[in-house]
This record gives C-alpha cells, structure tokens and sequence, in this order.
C-alpha cells in the first residue's frame, strides 16, 4: 500500500495565521488599508486592496504558483459568465468543460504520481514523472469554484465583475484551507456600505474568536502533536505499538487534529469578521456527536455540504432505493477520502467513513422514526462509541502507511502487548505472561515517566471536547457565522460581552498563545 505525502512548498519563512509576521504586520496593515480606503467611500480601490493583500498571502508561501491561481479563477470566471449569459446553446456541455478543467488540474498536481506509480505497480512499468509540488490550497479553490460554476448554471447566482469574483475566491481568511464558500454566501455581504466602515463590536468579537483560536492551536494541537507523533513515527519505523502506547498515539492524534482544525476554524471566522464578513460554520463540536451521521454534520460541515449537493444527489441520493441510496454514500465518501490525500490510506479511511453511515442509516431503518429517544446514559455511551469508531478512523488518516496503520490498531487490540510501569511487577508477574505484559514503564515510545503527564494532557484535552461549551455557544448573541443556529444550546452566564473585563480574559488567552509561538507549525489541513 502506498501512501503519499505531497509537500507544500514554504518560501522562506511562512506566513501561517500563527505566525509573528501574519499578527504583526500583514493583518494590520491589511486591515488598517481596507478601511482608510473604504471609508472614504472608494469600494472598488478597497476590494482592489483586499484581493492584493490576498494574493500577497498566497504569493508569500511560493510565488511561482500565483499564475497558477491566477489562470484557475480566470478560466472559472470566463466559464462562469458565459454560464449566466447563455451565449451558447449546449450549457451542460459548457459546464462539463468547466468541471473538467478543475479536476484536470487538480488531478495533475494532486494525483498524477499516485495514478502512475500505482500503474507502474499493476503492469510492470517503470514510467516516472518529475515530482510536482502540490500548490498551495489547490483542494479547496477548486471546489469552491466547481460549485460556483453549478450554481451559474442552475441559475443560483451570477458575477459579471472580475474583480469581485476574484475577491470571492482569493479573500485570505478562507483561501487556505476553508471553508468552502458559495458566491451568493459571499459577495453580498461585501455589496454593502457598513462593510467598509471600521465597526469596533465586530473587531473584538473577531480577536477574541482569533485569539480563542489561536490559544486551540498553539497550545493545544502542538502539545498533542508532541504525543502522537513519536508513536506513528515508531510505527512507520517498525516498532510494534503496544496496548497503551497505540491508544495514547491514537488518542493524541484525534485531539491534535481536532483543535488544529477547530483552531483554525475560529481563526477565519475571527478575521474574516475584523472585516465585517460572516463566513459559514465548518466546525461543530464533532466529537460530541452521538452517531456518524452527526458527526458528519458537524465536522468539516461545508466539505460535507459539496460533497452531499455537487456529488451524492446528482448520483441519485436516496431517491432509487437502498441499495443505490448506500452506494452512492460509499462513492462520496471513497471520493472524500481521496479528496483529502493521495493515498491508499485515504481511500480505507474514507472507505470506513462510508460504511460507519451505511451501518447508522441501516440501523435508522430498521428502528424506524418512532423509536424510543436515548435516556441520557446512552446517549453517553453513543457519545464514546462513536468517538472510539472515528478514531480508530484517524488511524489510517495518520499513519505513513498501511503496515504502520495496522500496527497501531493491532496495539489497540491488545495483539501487541501491554507494556505497564515497574511498580506492577510484584503484584502482576506471577499472573500474567511475562511475554504478553512488559513491565518496562508505561507507554515508553512517548518515554515512560511521561506516561501520567500525558494521561493529565488526554483527559483535559477529551473534558474540553465534551465538556466545555464551544465558541458559537459563547458568542450566542452574535450570530458568529452565518448559519449560527447550529448551536445546541445557550449558556446566558458565560456569554460573551464587549465589556472590560472580557477585553482582559481575551487579552490574557491571546499574550498566553502568543508566548507560545516560539516555533510555527503548519496547520494540518494545509496539506490538503
């Protein structure tokens, strides 16, 4: 099996939302132009300014690729426009151009070695192609802009202005790594006159979401980092993951992953909302969900909107029967899976993703509409058993390959063995068998006398996930995205005020995450 992580390109140092240069420079001096300019009315120049900065964003990482997004959104906005004034008379066969632009060109730069070393394999060739350098985003500014063309063609929305349509798929909050965003979602917002004027209630919410974000990221996902990766390192190197190593790594790795994407989540929303934009929700306290269904609903929740609108129902959804209802679910999420990498461990993840929702939607069916609710101990266990299935999920999304993969699930099954610390020994040694239980420490990949610290780390880290209210919850009152009434629940006393003493815990959070930007790490979405 083969795995293949494409790099991405960093020139010189990056520009991540979590570095010195992005805080300090580029987002002020962003901010401070967009509204000298735009305050003096002068809209066009302001959007102008913002799709540069954008550009800039983009250029820093690696400037050869600016042609590169450059030619994509023009070829997208020349489709598009024909699109909407319907200069041709074969529409579907325009937009079948236009889709199959994007996935050229997204299949060159994202899979063509993964095809061709794959054939190679089957047929016993040696062909070779140069090493291609994923750009930058390429994923998610694709996709942005095959819904855009949909949508031109159903009519849903038009843009007739290059300019703006360059702001719609370039606006640097978004560009990077999501959310995936829909024309008519956008650029209406930026169509009216208060969204050029400095409003300071709509900058606090956006540091203190950013800031929020920011502590998730560098203090969080990176410390989880430091658990997890040694033990997939290991993995991938040939160690055999014992018991609690495979589940402290596994454990580590779903955590790292969901306050990296939860962090940067509230990070686009928080700029985008410094700039008065609202972008939508993508992240939902996932792992409080009860099923996978849910689950889906909650995590990368516009990934999962494009692939439901512009793959699963135009495959026939669940309008043909079960048999097809469940083969287009396993189509979706087989795609999904390879739309996040290039790698056989892709397509298992999203393979097991699939048939976790053909067992839930199965198992809906058999129970029927009328069944019973959950009492609240089961809608825990649910809870846990759902997380437990995601995560053993992360496995293959993680690991470098499938020999790894499948030691570290066969460590969480206890096949490997079970290593435990030394004061065990007396009670232990003369019960078990000595080959199957090590007394050596506990966890010793992530190093035996950091085993307690990193059981304090994992049960914060799941008390915050399943516990603790999340930032929509916190800015209830202000509709923080633009499909704010995903939240479950209220939580009055801990809403979020501008007032002085929120400015200090704001404050306090944001100096702590910035004390912690000794070293920038990439966001793990960035790969994609």
């Amino acid at each position: 099996m083969l795995r293949y992580n494409l790099e991405v390109v960093r020139y010189n140092k990056n520009m991540l939302f979590n570095s010195y240069a992005f805080i300090f420079l580029f987002l002020p001096f962003t901010l401070i132009g967009f509204f000298m300019i735009g305050k003096k009315g002068h809209h066009r120049i302001a959007i102008s300014w913002l799709v540069g900065a954008s550009l800039f964003f983009y250029g820093w990482w690696n400037p050869a690729y600016l042609g590169l997004i450059l030619f994509s959104i023009l070829f997208n906005y020349s489709i598009g426009v024909m699109l909407v004034k319907k200069v041709w008379s074969h529409e579907k066969s325009l937009l079948f151009i236009g889709i199959s632009g994007n996935i050229v060109l997204l299949g060159y730069f994202k899979y063509a070695n993964f095809f061709v070393d794959n054939l190679n394999l089957a047929i016993g060739l040696d062909f070779n192609l140069k090493t291609i350098i994923l750009p930058l985003a390429i994923s998610f500014f694709t996709f942005q802009q095959i819904a855009y063309l949909v949508d031109a063609y159903k009519g849903k929305t038009r843009e007739y202005n290059f300019l703006h349509y360059c702001l719609f798929v370039t606006f640097f909050p978004q560009l990077i790594a999501g959310p995936i965003v829909h024309h008519k979602e956008m650029m209406p917002q930026f169509a009216k006159d208060w969204v050029y004027k400095l409003n300071y209630d709509h900058l606090a919410i956006g540091i203190t979401i950013f800031a929020v974000g920011l502590f998730k990221k560098v203090v969080l996902a990176d410390q989880f980092a430091l658990y997890a990766t040694p033990v997939f390192n290991g993995a991938a190197s040939g160690e055999q993951s014992m018991f609690f190593e495979a589940w402290f790594g596994a454990l580590a790795y779903s955590l790292q992953l969901y306050f990296d994407f939860s962090g940067y989540s509230d990070m686009a929303i928080g700029l985008s909302r410094m700039f008065n934009i609202r972008l939508p929700l993508n992240f939902n306290s996932p792992y409080k969900a009860s099923n996978i269904i849910d689950f889906w609903r909650r995590w990368h929740i516009t990934l999962s909107a494009f692939l439901r609108e512009y793959l699963y129902i135009p495959l026939g959804g669940n309008r043909h029967g079960k048999f097809i209802r469940y083969r287009n679910i396993m189509a979706t999420m087989l795609l999904g899976g390879l739309w996040h990498g290039a790698g056989w461990n892709f397509i298992i993840w999203g393979g097991l993703h699939g048939a976790y929702l053909v067992l839930n939607h199965s198992w809906r069916t058999l129970i029927g509409t009328s069944a019973v609710p959950l009492g609240k101990f089961a809608h825990i266990f649910m809870i846990f058993l759902t997380f437990i299935a995601v995560t053993a999920a992360w496995v293959f999304f993680r690991a470098e390959n499938m020999d790894a993969a499948m030691s570290i699930l066969s460590g969480m099954i206890g096949l490997n063995g079970i290593s435990l610390p030394n004061q065990f020994y007396p009670f232990l040694s003369h019960m078990v068998r000595s080959d199957y239980i090590i007394f050596n420490g506990l966890a010793p990949l992530i190093g035996g006398g950091a085993g307690k610290v990193t059981i304090c780390w994992l049960v914060g880290g799941l008390f915050v996930v399943w516990i603790l209210p999340n930032v929509q919850q916190w800015l209830t009152h202000y509709s923080l995205a633009l499909d704010s009434s995903r939240n479950e629940r209220q939580i009055s006393w801990l809403s979020w005020r501008p007032t002085k003493v929120w400015a200090v815990m704001a404050g306090l959070v944001l100096g702590f995450a910035l004390l912690n930007l000794k070293k920038t790490s990439q966001f793990l979405y960035f790969q994609f």
